[in-house]
C-alpha cells in the first residue's frame, strides 16, 4: 500500500484529492497538510511514501519543502502539484528534488499512475515541463553564469544600480543590462530581485 500524504493550502483541493484516491486499492491518503512545514512533520510522524505537494502556500512554499524533506525524509518521493509551469517555477522544484511535475488539470487516473510511478522511484512530468527541461537542456550554456555575469550579478545583489555596475566594471551601461538578461535567462528568473534570490539560492554570490 501507497502511503500518501497531500500538502496544499485549499482545503476545498485537499477534499477533493482525498475523494480522487478513496476508491484506489493500492493508495491511501494517511494525512494532509495546509503549508509546506506541516507537510514535512506529517510526512515524517506518518511515514509517506508519496507527498504530492502544491508549490506556493504561505509560511513554507513547496520548494522549500521539497529540499526539506529530501534531507529529514529522504525515503519520501516528491510530486509536485500545482497551476504553475513557467521555467522559473519547474526548474527550482526539480533541482529541490521533486522525483515528478504535474499541473492541477491532470486526469485523476493520471494522477494515480503518477503517485504510483514517483512511489517506483520513477518520474513523472507534464509534457510543458518536459518542454522547459529539454529547452534548458539545449540552451547553450543554460544555468551556468560565466566570470562576468557572476561579477554583474554580485554588484546588483550588493545594491548597485546598472550605471554604477557599468562604471565599476568599466564597461558601458548597455552591456551590464545585456548581461542581466542573459543572467535572468540561465537562472529561470524576470527580474533583478528574483536573480538575487536565486543567485544565493544557487551559492553563487557572497
Amino acid at each position: 500500500m501507497i502511503r500518501l500524504v497531500v500538502v496544499d493550502d485549499h482545503p476545498i483541493v485537499r477534499g477533493g484529492l482525498r475523494d480522487t484516491f478513496a476508491d484506489a486499492e493500492d493508495i491511501v491518503v494517511v494525512g494532509e497538510a495546509g503549508d509546506g512545514d506541516e507537510g514535512i512533520e506529517c510526512a515524517k510522524e506518518l511515514a509517506a511514501d508519496v507527498v504530492l505537494m502544491d508549490l506556493r502556500m504561505p509560511r513554507m512554499d513547496g520548494v522549500a519543502a521539497t529540499a526539506a524533506l529530501r534531507e529529514r525524509v529522504p525515503s519520501a518521493r516528491v510530486l509536485i502539484l500545482t497551476t504553475f509551469d513557467s521555467e522559473s517555477d519547474v526548474l527550482p522544484a526539480i533541482e529541490a528534488g521533486a522525483i515528478g511535475y504535474l499541473l492541477k488539470d491532470a486526469r485523476p487516473d493520471e494522477l494515480m499512475r503518477a503517485v504510483r510511478a514517483a512511489a517506483r522511484g520513477e518520474s513523472v512530468l507534464a509534457p510543458s515541463v518536459t518542454q522547459h527541461l529539454m529547452g534548458q537542456i539545449r540552451r547553450p550554456g543554460a544555468g551556468t553564469l560565466t566570470d562576468r555575469e557572476k561579477q554583474v550579478l554580485q554588484l546588483v545583489a550588493n545594491g548597485n544600480s546598472n550605471r554604477e555596475a557599468a562604471t565599476a566594471l568599466f564597461i558601458g551601461e548597455a552591456s551590464i543590462k545585456t548581461h542581466l538578461q542573459h543572467i535572468y535567462d540561465k537562472l529561470g528568473v524576470r527580474d533583478r530581485a528574483s536573480a538575487v534570490a536565486e543567485g544565493y539560492r544557487r551559492r553563487l554570490l557572497m
